[in-house]
């Protein structure tokens, strides 16, 4: 008989090196590498598309606060998306603290190969069962946005788009976006 494992805690999280990223996942203590160039540019370039819309209502209907890696305490789990972003009708002021524990509204997470497997088959399901009503994958590798919605508690593709498509996708419809921004594509010929 093996013993009980034994749960990882804050305390955990707080003890990794500065140059990863911890998370406790269904009790288990995550911990990936910092993310790479393409991983980084894909989160800022989906920041910068966002934020001014949606956060500021510069060209679009504003209402949002839209985060860069938030670390997020829910019930017993730590993650921290790429980007999260919650209705400022839920959230009416910026947080305060070092973490949140207000579910978001939309997360998005930039898929690696050291982390799409953790972000699709551990993460997925903790978004899920806190009730995030919008997920998006992006993967920068393969040029790819998965648009994702939570109905009945299960994720539902409403869309997968990729390469220099300009979309309009669920929760941010109220724009369209250049996906080539997100692989630092727009304006240059390839």
């Amino acid at each position: 008989m093996q013993p009980a494992r034994k749960k990882a805690t804050y305390a955990d999280v707080l003890a990794a090196p500065d140059d990863v990223i911890a998370e406790i996942l269904d009790g288990d203590l995550m911990v990936q590498p910092r993310p790479g160039g393409l991983h980084a540019l894909a989160l800022s370039a989906t920041g910068a598309t966002l934020v001014p819309p949606f956060q500021f209502g510069d060209g679009g209907p504003g209402g949002w606060w839209i985060l860069d890696e938030p670390e997020l305490h829910i019930a017993e789990d730590v993650l921290v998306p790429d980007l999260a972003g919650w209705r400022q009708e839920r959230m009416p002021h910026p947080p305060a603290g070092a973490f949140i524990d207000l579910v978001p509204d939309w997360v998005c997470e930039i898929l690696s190969p050291s982390t799409a497997r953790v972000d699709r088959v551990r993460k997925l399901p903790i978004y899920a069962r806190s009730e995030v009503r919008h997920a998006w994958l992006i993967d920068p590798a393969a040029r790819t946005l998965e648009v994702l919605r939570l109905e009945s508690s299960r994720w539902v593709l409403l869309g997968a788009h990729g390469e220099d498509a300009r979309v309009r996708v669920e929760p941010f419809d109220a724009i369209e976006i250049d996906l080539s921004r997100l692989w630092g594509r727009a304006g240059r010929k390839s």
